[in-house]
Protein backbone atom coordinates (compact mmCIF):
# COMPACT_ATOMS: atom_id res chain seq x y z
CA UNK A 1 0.00 0.00 0.00
CA UNK A 2 1.53 3.33 -1.02
CA UNK A 3 1.46 6.51 1.06
CA UNK A 4 -1.67 7.96 -0.56
CA UNK A 5 -3.58 4.71 -0.08
CA UNK A 6 -2.42 4.58 3.55
CA UNK A 7 -3.61 8.14 4.06
CA UNK A 8 -7.02 7.24 2.66
CA UNK A 9 -7.24 4.19 4.92
CA UNK A 10 -7.25 6.41 8.01
CA UNK A 11 -4.32 7.12 10.29
CA UNK A 12 -3.28 8.61 13.60
CA UNK A 13 -0.87 11.40 12.62
CA UNK A 14 0.74 13.45 15.40
CA UNK A 15 1.75 17.02 14.64
CA UNK A 16 5.42 16.75 15.60
CA UNK A 17 6.71 19.19 18.27
CA UNK A 18 10.14 20.81 18.36
CA UNK A 19 12.62 19.72 21.05
CA UNK A 20 14.83 22.58 22.22
CA UNK A 21 17.62 22.98 24.72
CA UNK A 22 17.41 25.69 27.38
CA UNK A 23 19.33 28.08 25.10
CA UNK A 24 16.72 27.40 22.40
CA UNK A 25 18.86 25.28 20.10
CA UNK A 26 17.65 22.10 18.45
CA UNK A 27 17.95 19.16 20.84
CA UNK A 28 18.60 16.44 18.28
CA UNK A 29 18.57 13.59 20.80
CA UNK A 30 15.14 14.48 22.14
CA UNK A 31 13.83 15.42 18.70
CA UNK A 32 14.72 11.93 17.52
CA UNK A 33 13.23 10.44 20.69
CA UNK A 34 9.90 12.09 19.92
CA UNK A 35 9.81 10.52 16.47
CA UNK A 36 10.70 7.13 17.97
CA UNK A 37 7.89 7.57 20.47
CA UNK A 38 5.33 8.18 17.73
CA UNK A 39 6.55 5.21 15.72
CA UNK A 40 6.46 2.81 18.66
CA UNK A 41 3.09 4.16 19.78
CA UNK A 42 1.66 2.98 16.45
CA UNK A 43 1.13 6.28 14.65
CA UNK A 44 0.53 5.83 10.95
CA UNK A 45 2.30 9.03 10.02
CA UNK A 46 4.06 12.12 11.28
CA UNK A 47 3.50 15.73 10.28
CA UNK A 48 6.63 17.88 10.61
CA UNK A 49 7.21 21.64 10.22
CA UNK A 50 3.56 22.35 11.02
CA UNK A 51 2.08 24.67 13.67
CA UNK A 52 3.02 22.38 16.59
CA UNK A 53 6.60 22.30 15.29
CA UNK A 54 6.50 26.12 15.44
CA UNK A 55 6.40 28.09 12.21
CA UNK A 56 9.39 30.11 13.48
CA UNK A 57 11.71 27.22 12.60
CA UNK A 58 11.98 28.87 9.21
CA UNK A 59 13.42 32.12 10.56
CA UNK A 60 15.64 30.13 12.94
CA UNK A 61 17.22 28.12 10.11
CA UNK A 62 15.81 24.87 11.47
CA UNK A 63 13.38 23.88 8.72
CA UNK A 64 15.76 21.60 6.81
CA UNK A 65 17.43 20.03 9.89
CA UNK A 66 14.11 19.24 11.55
CA UNK A 67 12.59 17.77 8.39
CA UNK A 68 15.72 15.74 7.72
CA UNK A 69 15.98 14.35 11.25
CA UNK A 70 12.39 13.10 11.25
CA UNK A 71 12.68 11.61 7.77
CA UNK A 72 15.90 9.80 8.64
CA UNK A 73 14.47 8.40 11.87
CA UNK A 74 11.34 7.10 10.14
CA UNK A 75 13.37 5.58 7.33
CA UNK A 76 15.82 3.87 9.67
CA UNK A 77 13.53 2.72 12.44
CA UNK A 78 9.87 2.44 11.40
CA UNK A 79 10.02 -1.10 10.03
CA UNK A 80 6.68 -0.47 8.31
CA UNK A 81 5.14 2.09 5.96
CA UNK A 82 4.71 5.45 7.70
CA UNK A 83 3.33 8.51 5.91
CA UNK A 84 5.65 11.51 6.14
CA UNK A 85 3.92 14.87 5.78
CA UNK A 86 5.82 18.16 5.66
CA UNK A 87 4.28 21.51 6.46
CA UNK A 88 4.57 24.18 3.81
CA UNK A 89 3.58 27.82 4.18
CA UNK A 90 4.04 31.30 2.80
CA UNK A 91 3.40 32.72 -0.68
CA UNK A 92 3.77 30.67 -3.84
CA UNK A 93 7.54 30.74 -4.24
CA UNK A 94 8.20 29.88 -0.60
CA UNK A 95 5.56 27.14 -0.52
CA UNK A 96 6.97 25.50 -3.67
CA UNK A 97 10.55 25.73 -2.37
CA UNK A 98 9.53 24.10 0.91
CA UNK A 99 7.71 21.35 -0.99
CA UNK A 100 10.82 20.75 -3.10
CA UNK A 101 12.91 20.46 0.06
CA UNK A 102 10.44 17.96 1.50
CA UNK A 103 10.45 15.94 -1.72
CA UNK A 104 14.25 15.79 -1.69
CA UNK A 105 14.11 14.34 1.82
CA UNK A 106 11.60 11.64 0.96
CA UNK A 107 8.37 13.14 2.27
CA UNK A 108 5.13 11.80 0.85
CA UNK A 109 2.88 14.86 0.94
CA UNK A 110 2.67 18.53 1.92
CA UNK A 111 0.26 20.03 4.44
CA UNK A 112 -0.35 23.44 2.89
CA UNK A 113 -1.10 26.25 5.33
CA UNK A 114 -3.69 28.75 4.04
CA UNK A 115 -2.38 31.57 6.26
CA UNK A 116 -0.92 33.87 3.61
CA UNK A 117 -1.37 37.61 4.29
CA UNK A 118 -3.48 39.45 1.70
CA UNK A 119 -3.88 36.33 -0.47
CA UNK A 120 -7.14 35.98 -2.38
CA UNK A 121 -8.85 32.62 -2.76
CA UNK A 122 -7.70 32.52 -6.37
CA UNK A 123 -4.10 33.06 -5.25
CA UNK A 124 -4.35 30.14 -2.84
CA UNK A 125 -5.71 27.88 -5.57
CA UNK A 126 -2.88 28.79 -7.94
CA UNK A 127 -0.39 28.13 -5.15
CA UNK A 128 -1.93 24.72 -4.36
CA UNK A 129 -1.69 23.68 -8.00
CA UNK A 130 1.97 24.71 -8.12
CA UNK A 131 2.81 22.81 -4.94
CA UNK A 132 0.88 19.84 -6.29
CA UNK A 133 3.34 19.60 -9.16
CA UNK A 134 6.00 18.74 -6.56
CA UNK A 135 4.18 16.53 -4.03
CA UNK A 136 0.63 15.43 -3.23
CA UNK A 137 -1.22 18.10 -1.27
CA UNK A 138 -3.12 17.93 2.02
CA UNK A 139 -5.39 20.94 2.34
CA UNK A 140 -5.79 22.74 5.65
CA UNK A 141 -8.86 24.55 6.95
CA UNK A 142 -7.17 26.44 9.78
CA UNK A 143 -8.90 28.03 12.77
CA UNK A 144 -9.06 31.80 12.67
CA UNK A 145 -7.67 32.17 16.22
CA UNK A 146 -4.21 31.22 14.93
CA UNK A 147 -4.36 32.98 11.58
CA UNK A 148 -6.64 30.92 9.39
CA UNK A 149 -8.54 32.87 6.73
CA UNK A 150 -12.30 32.61 6.18
CA UNK A 151 -12.53 30.49 3.02
CA UNK A 152 -15.76 29.91 1.14
CA UNK A 153 -17.49 26.66 0.25
CA UNK A 154 -16.78 27.50 -3.39
CA UNK A 155 -13.06 27.73 -2.61
CA UNK A 156 -12.99 24.31 -0.98
CA UNK A 157 -14.95 22.78 -3.86
CA UNK A 158 -12.43 24.12 -6.38
CA UNK A 159 -9.56 23.10 -4.11
CA UNK A 160 -10.88 19.53 -3.94
CA UNK A 161 -11.06 19.42 -7.73
CA UNK A 162 -7.25 19.82 -7.97
CA UNK A 163 -5.93 16.35 -8.95
CA UNK A 164 -2.91 16.57 -6.62
CA UNK A 165 -5.09 17.02 -3.51
CA UNK A 166 -5.20 13.71 -1.64
CA UNK A 167 -6.59 14.82 1.74
CA UNK A 168 -7.96 17.84 3.57
CA UNK A 169 -7.47 18.53 7.26
CA UNK A 170 -10.57 20.22 8.65
CA UNK A 171 -9.34 22.25 11.63
CA UNK A 172 -11.42 25.43 11.82
CA UNK A 173 -12.72 24.61 15.34
CA UNK A 174 -16.09 25.53 13.81
CA UNK A 175 -18.81 23.03 12.93
CA UNK A 176 -20.17 25.08 10.05
CA UNK A 177 -16.79 25.42 8.34
CA UNK A 178 -16.05 21.74 8.94
CA UNK A 179 -19.26 20.95 7.08
CA UNK A 180 -18.12 23.18 4.23
CA UNK A 181 -15.00 21.03 3.79
CA UNK A 182 -16.95 17.75 3.91
CA UNK A 183 -19.55 19.05 1.46
CA UNK A 184 -16.88 20.37 -0.89
CA UNK A 185 -15.19 16.98 -1.04
CA UNK A 186 -18.53 15.28 -1.72
CA UNK A 187 -19.52 17.76 -4.43
CA UNK A 188 -16.11 17.73 -6.11
CA UNK A 189 -16.70 14.24 -7.49
CA UNK A 190 -13.49 13.06 -5.78
CA UNK A 191 -14.85 11.70 -2.50
CA UNK A 192 -13.23 8.33 -3.20
CA UNK A 193 -9.87 9.99 -3.79
CA UNK A 194 -9.68 12.59 -1.00
CA UNK A 195 -9.39 11.60 2.65
CA UNK A 196 -11.06 13.86 5.21
CA UNK A 197 -8.93 14.30 8.33
CA UNK A 198 -9.93 16.01 11.52
CA UNK A 199 -7.73 18.72 12.95
CA UNK A 200 -10.51 19.87 15.28
CA UNK A 201 -8.76 19.08 18.54
CA UNK A 202 -11.87 20.29 20.36
CA UNK A 203 -14.14 17.69 18.72
CA UNK A 204 -11.96 14.69 17.90
CA UNK A 205 -14.34 11.85 18.75
CA UNK A 206 -17.37 13.62 17.31
CA UNK A 207 -15.53 14.10 14.02
CA UNK A 208 -14.26 10.51 13.88
CA UNK A 209 -17.75 9.11 14.44
CA UNK A 210 -19.56 11.48 12.08
CA UNK A 211 -21.07 10.45 8.77
CA UNK A 212 -21.64 13.16 6.14
CA UNK A 213 -24.30 12.46 3.50
CA UNK A 214 -24.76 14.61 0.42
CA UNK A 215 -27.12 13.04 -2.09
CA UNK A 216 -25.75 9.60 -2.90
CA UNK A 217 -22.28 10.45 -1.55
CA UNK A 218 -21.39 9.31 1.97
CA UNK A 219 -18.23 10.59 3.60
CA UNK A 220 -16.51 9.79 6.89
CA UNK A 221 -13.49 11.19 8.66
CA UNK A 222 -10.61 8.86 7.90
CA UNK A 223 -8.33 9.83 10.78
CA UNK A 224 -6.74 12.73 12.56
CA UNK A 225 -3.74 14.99 12.03
CA UNK A 226 -3.68 16.63 15.41
CA UNK A 227 -1.59 18.59 17.86
CA UNK A 228 -3.51 16.80 20.61
CA UNK A 229 -2.15 13.50 19.30
CA UNK A 230 1.41 14.78 19.78
CA UNK A 231 0.83 13.73 23.41
CA UNK A 232 -0.54 10.48 24.83
CA UNK A 233 -0.14 9.02 21.33
CA UNK A 234 -0.27 5.35 22.36
CA UNK A 235 -3.69 6.00 23.89
CA UNK A 236 -4.74 7.93 20.77
CA UNK A 237 -3.97 4.89 18.60
CA UNK A 238 -6.15 2.77 20.89
CA UNK A 239 -8.91 5.38 20.62
CA UNK A 240 -8.74 5.33 16.82
CA UNK A 241 -8.98 1.53 16.94
CA UNK A 242 -12.09 1.81 19.12
CA UNK A 243 -13.63 4.21 16.63
CA UNK A 244 -13.24 1.56 13.93
CA UNK A 245 -14.92 -1.00 16.18
CA UNK A 246 -17.80 1.37 16.86
CA UNK A 247 -18.24 2.02 13.15
CA UNK A 248 -18.41 -1.73 12.60
CA UNK A 249 -21.34 -2.00 15.00
CA UNK A 250 -19.90 -2.48 18.49
CA UNK A 251 -22.51 -0.56 20.45
CA UNK A 252 -20.75 -0.97 23.82
CA UNK A 253 -17.62 0.68 22.44
CA UNK A 254 -19.75 3.40 20.83
CA UNK A 255 -21.36 4.15 24.18
CA UNK A 256 -17.95 4.43 25.82
CA UNK A 257 -16.69 6.75 23.10
CA UNK A 258 -19.69 9.04 23.43
CA UNK A 259 -18.93 9.32 27.13
CA UNK A 260 -15.27 10.00 26.47
CA UNK A 261 -15.87 12.70 23.86
CA UNK A 262 -16.40 15.52 26.35
CA UNK A 263 -13.53 14.26 28.51
CA UNK A 264 -11.09 14.44 25.61
CA UNK A 265 -12.28 17.96 24.76
CA UNK A 266 -11.81 18.97 28.41
CA UNK A 267 -8.28 17.57 28.34
CA UNK A 268 -7.54 19.38 25.10
CA UNK A 269 -8.72 22.65 26.63
CA UNK A 270 -5.95 22.25 29.21
CA UNK A 271 -3.28 21.21 26.72
CA UNK A 272 -4.16 23.93 24.21
CA UNK A 273 -4.92 26.62 26.80
CA UNK A 274 -8.37 27.39 25.45
CA UNK A 275 -9.09 29.61 28.48
CA UNK A 276 -6.45 32.06 27.29
CA UNK A 277 -7.17 32.07 23.58
CA UNK A 278 -4.65 29.25 22.90
CA UNK A 279 -1.71 31.39 24.04
CA UNK A 280 -0.09 28.39 25.75
CA UNK A 281 -0.99 25.84 23.09
CA UNK A 282 2.51 24.74 22.12
CA UNK A 283 3.88 25.06 25.63
CA UNK A 284 1.02 22.87 26.87
CA UNK A 285 2.05 20.10 24.50
CA UNK A 286 5.64 20.53 25.68
CA UNK A 287 4.63 20.36 29.34
CA UNK A 288 2.93 17.00 28.92
CA UNK A 289 6.01 15.64 27.17
CA UNK A 290 8.29 17.20 29.80
CA UNK A 291 6.42 15.50 32.60
CA UNK A 292 6.91 12.19 30.81
CA UNK A 293 10.64 12.82 30.36
CA UNK A 294 10.56 13.13 26.57
CA UNK A 295 11.41 16.84 26.67
CA UNK A 296 13.77 18.61 29.05
CA UNK A 297 11.64 21.75 29.25
CA UNK A 298 8.78 23.69 27.70
CA UNK A 299 11.00 26.15 25.81
CA UNK A 300 9.67 27.64 22.57
CA UNK A 301 11.61 29.57 19.95
CA UNK A 302 9.78 32.71 21.05
CA UNK A 303 11.06 33.40 24.58
CA UNK A 304 7.76 35.12 25.43
CA UNK A 305 5.78 31.97 24.65
CA UNK A 306 5.11 29.64 27.57
CA UNK A 307 2.47 28.19 29.87
CA UNK A 308 -0.33 30.52 30.91
CA UNK A 309 -1.14 31.14 34.58
CA UNK A 310 -3.12 28.16 35.85
CA UNK A 311 -2.43 25.97 32.81
CA UNK A 312 -0.09 23.58 34.64
CA UNK A 313 -2.75 23.01 37.27
CA UNK A 314 -5.33 22.26 34.60
CA UNK A 315 -2.98 19.71 33.05
CA UNK A 316 -2.61 18.03 36.43
CA UNK A 317 -6.38 17.98 36.85
CA UNK A 318 -7.25 16.39 33.51
CA UNK A 319 -4.44 13.86 33.72
CA UNK A 320 -5.79 12.63 37.05
CA UNK A 321 -9.43 12.82 35.95
CA UNK A 322 -9.08 10.88 32.69
CA UNK A 323 -6.43 8.18 33.06
CA UNK A 324 -7.75 6.37 29.96
CA UNK A 325 -6.30 9.06 27.69
CA UNK A 326 -2.76 9.04 29.06
CA UNK A 327 0.14 6.72 28.22
CA UNK A 328 2.65 7.49 30.98
CA UNK A 329 3.34 3.80 31.69
CA UNK A 330 4.03 3.09 28.02
CA UNK A 331 6.43 6.03 27.80
CA UNK A 332 8.24 5.05 31.00
CA UNK A 333 8.82 1.52 29.67
CA UNK A 334 10.55 2.76 26.50
CA UNK A 335 12.00 6.17 27.35
CA UNK A 336 15.61 5.09 27.93
CA UNK A 337 15.79 3.43 24.53
CA UNK A 338 14.21 6.39 22.74
CA UNK A 339 16.73 8.72 24.34
CA UNK A 340 19.73 6.46 23.64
Amino acid sequence: MDAVELLRSGLVIPAHPLALTEDRRLDERRQRALTRYYLDAGAGGVAVAVHTTQFEIRQAGLLAPVLELAAETVRAEAGRPVVRIAGSCGPLAQAVAEAELAASLGYDAVLLSPAVPDAREEDLLVRAKAVGEVLPVVGFSLQRAIGGPALSLAFWRRFAEIPAVVAIKAAPFDRYRTLDVARAIAESGRAAEIALYTGNDDAIIADLLATYRYGDVELRTAGGLLGQWAVWTHAAVALHRDVRRAREGDTAVLTDLLGQAAELTDANAAVFDAANGFAGCIAGVHEVLRRQGLLAGTWCLDPDEGLSPGQAGELTRVTAAYPWLTDDTFVAEHLDRWLS
